[in-house]
């Protein structure tokens, strides 16, 4: 019975002190599983909120030696990445990833039409719930100069305003519709200005392309912040135009050739499409 007794007394014992290690007063403690550098990296949006030099001297976010790494970065968990200047001004997209140790993350900066526009491995140097720091060597060559990029944990949204969307794949010109709703041809006079291939790059530039591949124009690119409005801007020309549907799949614009009539205008519709840049 003394025996049965003890059992009891221990099995209570270890069951009370399983308890008590699932349990953590410590918010930055994982108390359950362990999460590998990949899930700490992609469970919160980062800020970038301070560089130092190799000296370990402040150095301003606006300085020309890192202000091209600050921002809002956003690592999603499906391998995808995205980061804003603190303006919410798309910067840059693509894939991401980090090593099983984390000791470096790699990111591949994408064109609309999947291919690289650069890779880029840098050193990490923290990496946990709250702080995300890695360094940066400009100057291959050199290795005794560089910069450490410091990230914070925030609770900043991702815009929605559109943006990403309109810069994830390439668009081709498919149809166009009068104020009636009906159909016009892509070859009419009234729309045939705005057919072709589009390509909105992450970093605020943009190609269109005719339907034979030829360039039509280029220039710079942006989104209102309500995503009501898509504008372009080249040395020739400032085109506003309104937004209708802009997903995954169909992007509509609205034009109204003269301003002074609005009641005459033409939308013109765009669909996603795998095809490549011209070079």
């Amino acid at each position: 019975m003394n025996t049965l007794k003890k059992l009891c007394y221990l099995s209570a014992a270890i069951l009370l002190s399983a308890s008590f290690v699932s349990c953590s007063s410590d918010d930055n403690e994982i108390s359950i599983e362990q999460q590998t550098p990949s899930q700490v990296l992609s469970s919160t949006p980062w800020e970038t909120t301070a560089a130092k030099d190799k000296n370990g001297n402040n150095v301003a976010l606006t300085d020309a030696s890192v202000a091209g790494y600050v921002g809002f970065a956003y690592f999603k968990a499906d391998g995808k990445f995205a980061i804003y200047n603190l303006t919410d001004i798309l910067r840059s997209m693509g894939t991401w990833s980090v090593d099983a140790q984390g000791k470096t993350r790699t990111i591949a900066a994408l064109n609309p039409d999947g291919t690289t526009i650069f890779t880029r491995d840098v050193e990490i140097l923290v990496l946990n719930r709250n702080e995300f720091t890695y360094r940066i060597r400009p100057n291959s060559s050199d290795q005794s100069v560089y910069y450490d990029i410091i990230h914070t944990r925030t609770s900043h949204a991702e815009p929605t305003n559109g943006q990403l969307t309109l810069a994830s794949t390439p668009w081709e010109t498919t149809g166009a519709k009068d104020k009636s709703g009906n159909n016009i041809a892509l070859n009419d006079a009234s729309v045939a200005g705005f057919v072709g291939y589009s390509y909105f790059k992450a970093n605020g530039t943009f190609k269109i392309f005719g339907l034979n591949d030829v360039l039509r124009s280029e220039g710079t690119w942006s989104i209102s912040p309500d995503g009501k409005k898509r504008t372009l801007t080249t040395p020739t020309f400032t085109r506003v135009v309104d937004i209708l549907v802009l997903n995954e799949t169909t992007f509509t614009y609205r034009i109204t050739p003269d301003a002074a009539n609005p009641s005459v205008f033409y939308d013109i519709i765009h669909s996603k499409v795998n095809h490549k840049e011209p070079l």
